[in-house]
């Protein structure tokens, strides 16, 4: 479960920010927000732990740890309202599709989309 959590965060972008609730409903796990915390807690390096926010986009860390993590956000560019990240523009939506590039297929081939064919 733990390993599932710490995966599913690191699909959270720069610029976005995911709720623990918003991470353990995306892991399969709702309402396990609390186990998204432990998941955090015992991580070893590379998890982006700073997107990971509160309710309502509430900061959770105290003191020093909650000055850094509101350091990070705004280096990557999350805006703030009061002590609050802006949900409206940085919640990372689990269930969006990845926008980029068309599905191709392994011979390097259009899979058909938006192709008419002969």
């Amino acid at each position: 479960m733990l390993e599932q959590l710490r995966h599913t965060i690191t699909r959270i972008p720069k610029g976005r920010v995911a709720t623990y609730g918003d991470v353990a409903s995306a892991a399969g796990f709702p309402g396990a927000a609390r186990q998204v915390a432990w998941a955090l807690h015992n991580a070893k390096g590379g998890i982006p732990w700073h997107r990971v926010l509160g309710a309502g986009g509430n900061i959770r860390l105290p003191g020093d740890a909650g000055l850094e993590q509101r350091m990070r956000l705004e280096a990557e560019g999350v805006a703030f309202r009061g002590k609050r990240v802006d949900m409206t523009r940085h919640a990372f939506d689990f269930k969006a599709k990845p926008r980029g590039k068309r599905a191709v297929s392994p011979g390097g081939r259009n899979n058909g989309a938006g192709y008419g064919g002969m």
